[in-house]
Parts: structure tokens; C-alpha cells; sequence
């Protein structure tokens, strides 16, 4: 009898006995999921607050000059560091000049070979030359540096600014004029081309592989060549990643020292011919911080590196609204 009953009792208990059980567990994932949670926030967080505080510092370096010259730092070209004057206009104005000349050669240059490797390049080819495109990116920026000066530099001198000059009779435009020194605008635009190219190259190749097989089909089908093809279905369908390997080859391109300083002739003029030496901002820094002593040249070097923060951000803006026009989306 009383082992007929210690079994209905034993049955009653384990219901409530597993449901505790399960409860101790959910409870325990709960927990977890909320560290879990806690900590991937925490990461995330990180990166803005990294962001702000970079900012901070920079600015904060670079306000004693900004608050004596105001605006007109950014538009004057007096830099002398003896009398106290600075204007970083020829640097503002060398960066956007030689980054926009590199992705005026880099951008057709990177998506022809992308299209090259992903349509037209047989099989056994692709994964080679795709290989060699972007151990371009692989090569420190000192060595790009030290090809300039012995190879390209001397050759854009003897052949190629001659032959803008004189052959096609371009000296007497104003984006041609002057002496050809070989470090110059063109020299640097020239460079950073070379470098930004297998960025722009490999996001664009990824995205033509990422194109759907119907659409080429699809375009086939209605009776299109294979140019015609990529023209009109192919690009149109990756422009989103195209333009934001573009922008991504942009940012590379501002932001580049070592390289364009010793190819650019660093000199604080502005000038329209991409024959004369100029200057850039991070070239700028790199030339002249180690040789800052006054207070004020140091927070003007610092100034021109918000300068290049704010130019930056400006860029990666623009490059988001692009991608979010041309890809049909719009920002959450």
C-alpha cells in the first residue's frame, strides 16, 4: 500500500521538479544572453567613442591656432614659421587636387581590369593576375616612395611632361605651363593612382562576380552583344559597390604620407599646373612636425590634421548618400 502510493507521489513531484529545472536553465540563458549582450554593445561602443575621443585631441591641439587665424587658415597660403604666420590653403588644396587626378587615372584603369578578371579573363588567369592586382595594395608606402624618385619622377621629366608640353602642345594651357621639375602634382596624382588602384580593382571585381547570372543571361537573350552586356546590364547593377570602392580608393588616396612627400616637391604654393611641386596635408605634417618648436607651429600642424579629419569625414558622408542614391536605399 504504501509503495502504491509513493509512486503516484514520486510521479506528482518530478513534473514540478523538471519545470524547476527548466526554469534554473531558461534563467541561465537569459543570464547569458544579457552578458552576451552587454559585451557586444560594450565593443561596438568602442569604436565611436575611439572616434570622439581622436577628435577631441586632435582639435584640442590644433584650437590655439584656429582661434588666432580663424577661417582664413584654411584660405591663406602664407606659411612661415619664423614670423608666426600659417595658412594651409596650398595643402588643402594639393590634397583634393592629387587625390582627384589619382582617381581620375585609378578609376578606369581598376574597373577595366575588373572587368577584365571577371568576364573576359579564362579561368587559369584569374586567380594569378586578380593575385598580382592586389599585392599592389601589399607594398609599403615607402617603397612607392623610393620608385618615385629613381623611376617615375625621372621618367615623367623626360618623356611624359615633354610630351604634354610640346607634342600636344599643352604648355600654354594653364594646367601645363611652367617648368617641368619632375616632383610635381602630376607626379603625386601619378602615385596614388598606382596605390589606390587594386582597392578599387578588388571591391569592383567582387561585385561584378556578385551579379546574377540572369541578368547576363537575361541581356543575352534579347539579343545584346557581350559589351553591350556589361554596359547596360552588368555596371548598372553593381554601380552601388563600384562607387563605394571608388570612394574607399578616395579615402586611401587623402590620407597617404610617406609616398606623395617624397614625389610631390613640397613646396606651399598653390599653382593650376600639374607640372609645379605642391603640397598636401598629411605631407605637411610629416615634413614639419618633428621640426615644430614654437607653440603656435605645432597647434597649426595639429589644425591641419583636423583639417584632414574634417575632409575625411566630409568624403565618407557623401560616399554613403552616393551609395544609398544610386543602390535605391535609404539610411535607417
Amino acid at each position: 500500500m504504501s509503495d502504491a502510493s509513493a509512486a503516484p507521489a514520486a510521479s506528482r513531484l518530478t513534473p514540478s521538479t523538471s519545470g524547476a529545472h527548466r526554469a534554473a536553465n531558461i534563467e541561465g540563458r537569459s543570464a547569458g544572453d544579457r552578458i552576451y549582450r552587454w559585451t557586444t554593445t560594450a565593443f561596438a561602443m568602442v569604436v565611436p567613442i575611439l572616434l570622439c575621443v581622436i577628435a577631441w585631441e586632435v582639435f584640442a591641439a590644433g584650437w590655439p591656432a584656429l582661434r588666432q587665424f580663424g577661417l582664413g587658415f584654411f584660405t591663406t597660403s602664407d606659411w612661415d614659421p619664423v614670423k608666426g604666420n600659417f595658412g594651409a590653403a596650398p595643402a588643402l588644396f594639393g590634397t583634393i587636387v592629387s587625390s582627384l587626378l589619382a582617381l581620375v587615372i585609378a578609376t578606369p584603369l581598376a574597373i577595366g581590369v575588373a572587368v577584365f578578371l571577371s568576364e573576359f579573363a579564362p579561368r587559369a588567369m584569374r586567380q594569378p593576375v586578380g593575385f598580382f592586382v592586389d599585392l599592389l595594395a601589399a607594398i609599403p608606402s615607402v617603397v612607392y616612395g623610393l620608385w618615385g624618385i629613381l623611376v617615375l619622377v625621372p621618367f615623367l621629366r623626360a618623356h611624359v611632361m615633354p610630351f604634354f608640353k610640346d607634342t600636344l602642345h599643352l604648355g600654354a594651357t594653364p594646367f601645363f605651363s611652367g617648368p617641368a621639375y619632375g616632383p610635381s602634382m602630376l607626379a603625386g596624382g601619378v602615385i596614388l593612382a598606382i596605390m589606390i588602384l587594386p582597392y578599387i580593382s578588388a571591391v569592383t571585381r567582387e561585385v561584378l562576380v556578385a551579379v546574377p547570372r540572369s541578368q547576363r543571361e537575361a541581356a543575352l537573350a534579347l539579343g545584346a552583344t557581350r559589351w553591350e552586356m556589361i554596359w547596360d546590364a552588368v555596371l548598372p547593377f553593381a554601380r552601388s559597390g563600384i562607387i563605394g570602392g571608388v570612394i574607399l580608393g578616395l579615402g586611401r588616396a587623402l590620407g597617404e604620407t610617406m609616398a606623395v612627400t617624397m614625389v610631390i616637391g613640397n613646396r606651399h604654393e598653390i599653382s593650376a599646373s600639374l607640372l609645379a611641386p605642391g603640397y598636401t596635408m598629411a605631407s605637411v605634417i610629416a615634413n614639419e612636425f618633428a621640426e615644430a618648436t614654437s607653440d603656435l607651429h605645432v597647434a597649426s600642424l595639429m589644425a591641419v590634421g583636423a583639417g584632414l579629419f574634417v575632409v575625411t569625414i566630409i568624403v565618407n558622408v557623401i560616399a554613403r548618400w552616393l551609395v544609398w542614391r544610386t543602390g535605391g536605399a535609404r539610411p535607417a
